[in-house]
């Protein structure tokens, strides 16, 4: 043997590609024998992207804050409204709600942000060089699309529909009432086979005038009741006045009259006196429930409410989609650096916004299914994707 040569046993581990593509120490890898499945410049990447992302947001909210404040100053400075109420009841819940709405926007731009910074300053061809694979440096990438996936999840379906909630009445209250407090021409199917109708309704007084309550067996009408004004009073219970009753058997009617009378009618007036703002304020067990029971009473703000409810779920999905694309447009090394990366993911951002309003429209119009409504724009970016695959770096 000669002098300076080492025994085997002894001799330096030599990492493989995957060894260098999660680089750890030397040590490491040899005392556990396995390569992490995140390695130092995954953690890298993890932080940064996540590090962008939540500053990015921090910077738009500041400054929707700081516009928001010098719309509405006029209210805020109402002797009636306090400090504490413009703070927690307010501003605490503006500030999740406008996170989560700008939330996809800045997926987009801080992958493309910070890969384009990777990329002039040559980090991502020294890794992809060192044997990285591109689909391997995607991991750490996934890694942080599912870190706010899971966030958005949490967020959208049990955080901020209740805030949402104390915001709006914050809003009504003091800086303009946008609840629904009356209605007119009123149809929907209580029950099986039992239809109500209500020419006009007021919440303030909780009366409604010419109502009519018809009972169908098939198609035959068996039972009427009308009413010059009904009063709710709460679970269902109704005082109608100036009621007949007309009941159908057998080919002979019979008639009753009276002046009062309280009755079990299964809805409230908060099933039909619904904006579409009021879908905001549901958590999605909530929202679900509504939805099945609007539909069997072919309440018409159905479809809207099932879109909003699928649209929750796909919002957790255009997280892995728009890193994906940002990822791969933004890898490789260009001549006009980070203004056209960034000019691009704004425009395919305003292209994603634009095409879920198309497909939302055509839901509610019911040309279209409202889960398809939903997940069309992620659809139509799953074909862009798998396009720009081809183009990514290898």
């Amino acid at each position: 043997m000669y002098e300076n040569e080492m025994p085997i046993e002894e001799q330096t581990h030599v990492r493989s590609c995957d060894d260098v593509a999660s680089p750890e120490p030397i040590a490491q890898v040899k005392r556990t024998g396995r390569v992490p499945w995140l390695g130092r410049v995954d953690w890298y990447i993890i932080k940064t992207f996540l590090g962008t992302f939540v500053f990015s947001i921090a910077l738009i909210l500041s400054i929707a804050i700081v516009f928001d404040v010098n719309e509405k100053i006029n209210d805020f400075l109402k002797p009636e409204v306090s400090l504490y109420e413009i703070v927690f009841h307010y501003y605490l819940n503006f500030i999740p709600y406008y996170a989560n709405l700008f939330s996809p926007l800045f997926v987009f731009i801080s992958v493309i942000f910070f890969t384009t910074k990777l990329a002039e300053n040559s980090e991502i061809i020294a890794m992809l060089a060192s044997g990285m694979s591109f689909k391997r440096l995607l991991r750490p990438y996934i890694v942080s699309a599912t870190v706010i996936a899971a966030v958005t999840f949490v967020l959208n379906n049990y955080i901020i529909p209740p805030s949402t909630k104390q915001r709006q009445a914050f809003e009504n209250a003091y800086v303009k009432n946008k609840k629904v407090e009356y209605a007119e021409s009123v149809q929907l199917e209580v029950e099986k086979d039992v239809f109500l109708f209500i020419k006009s309704f007021n919440a303030n007084d909780k009366t409604g005038y010419d109502l009519a309550l018809d009972r169908f067996e098939g198609r035959e009408l068996r039972s009427r009741l009308t009413a010059q004004r009904a009063y709710y009073d709460t679970l269902g219970r109704w005082t109608i006045y100036s009621y007949r009753i007309r009941d159908f058997e057998d080919g002979k009617e019979t008639a009753k009259v009276g002046s009062e009378m309280d009755t079990i009618i299964p809805i409230a007036p908060s099933d039909f006196l619904v904006s579409e703002k009021d879908v905001e304020t549901m958590t999605s067990p909530e929202l679900s429930l509504y939805v099945e029971r609007q539909s069997e009473r072919g309440v018409d703000n159905a479809k809207l409410f099932a879109i909003e409810l699928h649209k929750r779920y796909a919002a957790i999905f255009s997280a892995f989609i728009l890193t994906f694309i940002g990822a791969v447009l933004s890898a490789k090394k260009v001549k006009n650096g980070m203004g056209i990366n960034i000019a691009i993911g704004i425009g395919m951002c305003a292209g994603y916004i634009l095409f879920s309003s198309i497909s939302t429209t055509y839901a509610n119009s019911g040309a279209m299914p409202p889960w398809l409504a939903a997940w069309l724009p992620n659809f139509v970016f799953i074909l862009l994707a798998l396009s720009l695959w081809r183009k990514a770096p290898q």
